[in-house]
């Protein structure tokens, strides 16, 4: 890891607490929802996500697998992904945006 990389998993923490605080669970799914996605949480892990055309990508898993997906921090784009799990890594799948969208859209 580079030194820039060292602050990045506090960045990160910063990011989902204020997502987390911010997000309405007024109603009884969204409070569902954020909960399941605070279980599903994880400490940010670097990881090499595959992108089409055979692009990879250094990133950070941010929930743990559910077997099928996980939701990632792409930092040079400054958002999360959902990703498929595959034989060959986390494989973007073009759902990107907040983290509980994310998380909330499988």
């Amino acid at each position: 890891m580079t030194g820039s990389d060292i602050a990045i998993p506090d960045e990160i923490k910063a990011l989902i607490v204020q997502e987390i605080a911010a997000f309405d669970v007024s109603g009884h799914v969204a409070r569902g929802t954020v909960a399941a996605f605070q279980k599903a949480l994880r400490e940010p892990r670097r990881v090499t996500v595959n992108f089409s055309g055979g692009i990879t990508r250094k990133c950070w898993s941010v929930t743990r697998s559910n077997g099928a997906y996980r939701v990632i921090y792409l930092p040079t784009a400054g958002y999360f992904s959902l990703c498929v799990e595959s034989g060959f890594g986390p494989l973007d799948i073009g759902v990107h945006g907040d983290a509980i969208g994310c998380y909330a859209s499988v």
